[in-house]
């Protein structure tokens, strides 16, 4: 935990003193699996003033598959970075480094702050950082605290956002709109902030 806080406690003074570190970010990454993509058998009912506030479905439904969204945030500039696919497993887990890699100007450094997922320490993982050396460096939260990973105060905002109670026709109208309602929030991005315990941490 003193080494993600100690990594969290940089980014706040790189953050609040408007400075960009030296060719060096830090993004919070993880992955959200099992979106359901979820399709009405009947219309659902629109609100009706003073009779029905809210839309009305039946209590029926049709599963069509799930999706898993990789994404990352950028925490000096709370931009989100995602992928969607069908599954989470070493080989979109690298598709999604090749995709953070892309983002970034070659003479960077990534540092990700990141859980103990399979996909995260795998051969074929560890096979990729070492044909880019010096590109990443990982930070893992421990194997109990994935909540120290600031990623997840995103993935709360869009459950409790847009993915709350969403209805689709398709699984590709799903991955639309997710990524739809992402691009709609990186208008307006939020750096967020960790505060827990920050206080007992030193940088010395």
């Amino acid at each position: 935990m003193a080494s993600v806080l100690h990594v969290y406690k940089e980014v706040a003074l790189i953050n609040d003193d408007n400075l960009f570190a030296n060719k060096y970010t830090t993004v919070s990454l993880k992955g959200k699996p099992g979106i359901q993509a979820i399709k009405n058998i009947a219309p659902q009912l629109q609100p009706v003033p003073n009779v029905h506030s809210t839309i009305g479905r039946d209590y029926e439904y049709k599963r069509l598959g799930a999706v898993s969204l990789l994404a990352a945030i950028d925490l000096h500039t709370g931009k989100i970075i995602p992928i969607i696919r069908d599954r989470h497993r070493s080989n979109e887990f690298i598709e999604f480094l090749q995709e953070l890699d892309n983002q970034y100007t070659d003479d960077w450094k990534i540092r990700v702050v990141l859980d103990n997922h399979s996909s995260h320490i795998s051969k074929e993982t560890r096979a990729f950082l070492n044909a880019n050396p010096e590109r990443f460096v990982f930070v893992f939260t421990p194997k109990p605290g994935s909540w120290l990973n600031m990623i997840e105060m995103f993935f709360s905002k869009i459950t409790r956002g847009f993915l709350r109670h969403i209805r689709v026709n398709t699984k590709e109208e799903l991955i639309q709109r997710i990524y739809k309602g992402i691009k709609e929030i990186n208008r307006e991005p939020v750096v967020f902030r960790w505060k827990y315990k920050m206080e007992e941490i030193s940088l010395n």
